[in-house]
């Protein structure tokens, strides 16, 4: 789960550019799904768009249609990845897989093999088309994800509250430990409504995309 046990986040997710490149989505959804949104949006025009994996790890590339087909040239990437109660959208760049990457031993290196977000490269191309077409694939995931029933808050599945003298996990809105019978304060972890990683109780702002939190 994001931002809690487990967190897959380790530092604030933006770009060179002050784009947020990892999101969080709780809720009804697989990357499978997502994925394929994704690749029916974007496998058109001068765009092409892959989907490489299944499961619980997904992979869309997007680049241009220019240039040979076989592989070798920069595509943005999409890792979509099954969290708890969602999927964690990472936003990147990685080499074209060509047709290769239909076959599964392709398919599975093109998962593992490693990649840069967005802000870690040297040679990104840093002009605006390449910050359009991000935002694109950002206002595709929302708007699919939103169909799909899903936010950027958790769900009340995931919402607990430790006890401060047993540590044992409680249901929002307890007034006491079900397991101590201490007293539980009123603060609930929540999650942050631009990206929806999830943030402790008392924070002000965002460790993934730097937001201010409502108090």
């Amino acid at each position: 789960m994001a931002g809690g046990s487990g967190a897959h986040y380790t530092t604030p997710s933006l770009d060179a550019w002050g784009t947020m490149y990892q999101r969080a989505y709780h809720g009804p959804i697989s990357p499978q799904s997502l994925g394929q949104t994704l690749v029916s949006e974007f496998d058109r025009g001068d765009l092409r768009a892959q989907l490489i994996g299944e499961g619980d790890q997904v992979m869309v590339q997007i680049a241009s249609r220019g240039g040979q087909m076989s592989g070798g040239r920069t595509a943005l990437s999409v890792q979509l990845t099954r969290m708890e109660d969602g999927v964690v959208a990472r936003l990147g760049q990685q080499e074209w897989f060509g047709v290769a990457a239909s076959l599964g031993t392709t398919a599975l290196w093109a998962l593992k093999n490693p990649w840069t977000l967005l802000g870690r490269l040297d040679d990104i191309a840093q002009d605006l088309v390449s910050l359009q077409l991000s935002a694109r694939v950002w206002e595709t995931v929302d708007a699919a994800a939103r169909t799909l029933g899903a936010t950027h808050e958790i769900s009340e599945r995931l919402r607990r509250l430790t006890c401060g003298y047993c540590l044992s996990a409680n249901e929002v809105g307890a007034p006491s430990c079900v397991a101590c019978g201490a007293p539980l304060g009123p603060d609930q972890p929540r999650g942050c409504l631009r990206c929806g990683y999830v943030v402790p109780a008392g924070s002000t702002t965002c460790p993934n995309c730097g937001a201010a939190l409502a108090a």
